[in-house]
């Protein structure tokens, strides 16, 4: 194969369809819009208009709210840094804080924090410096022998 031989599979692309070129060309006279009316014309979104009828989006009820203080924490669980230990991308001896669970790929950034999840199992004594942890992410580290400890979180806001 050389590179002037190379090609597109047939039918891979159509001609572009000239519109509104005469009623022979089949895109004539309306040009592929319809009838008349609001959505003949250009410029026009309805998206969600009913005909006068009151939209769905204001039929249903209002609930809840986005609390704008809300902290954004990563959540990484105990059975993915086992598995890193495992791999060898984290050196359980040492103090493993954020920057490192960052450094190994468990998170791509650290947001407010990292919150340490109860899932999964961890057998390697490690030594936790995070923003959050759950109760039973703490009982799992505890029982293999390790500890965490809970930085204050301070907001990015």
């Amino acid at each position: 194969m050389k590179l002037n031989e190379i090609h597109d599979n047939p039918g891979a692309r159509r001609p572009k369809m000239r519109i509104g070129r005469g009623i022979g060309s089949g895109k004539g006279k309306t040009g592929g819009r319809g009838g008349k009316g609001q959505t003949a014309r250009t410029g026009v979104s309805i998206n969600g208009f009913e005909g006068g009828q009151m939209p769905l989006y204001r039929r249903l009820p209002k609930r809840g709210f986005t609390n704008i203080f809300a902290l954004k924490f990563v959540e990484v669980n105990v059975g993915r840094l086992q598995e890193a230990i495992d791999a060898g991308k984290i050196d359980a001896k040492k103090p493993i804080n954020e920057e490192l669970l960052v450094a190994a790929g468990l998170a791509r950034r650290i947001r407010d924090g990292i919150r340490l999840l109860g899932k999964g199992q961890i057998k390697t004594k490690v030594s936790l410096e995070i923003t959050g942890a759950t109760q039973s992410a703490i009982a799992a580290v505890e029982k293999a022998g390790g500890t965490v400890k809970v930085k204050e979180v301070v907001s990015s806001q």
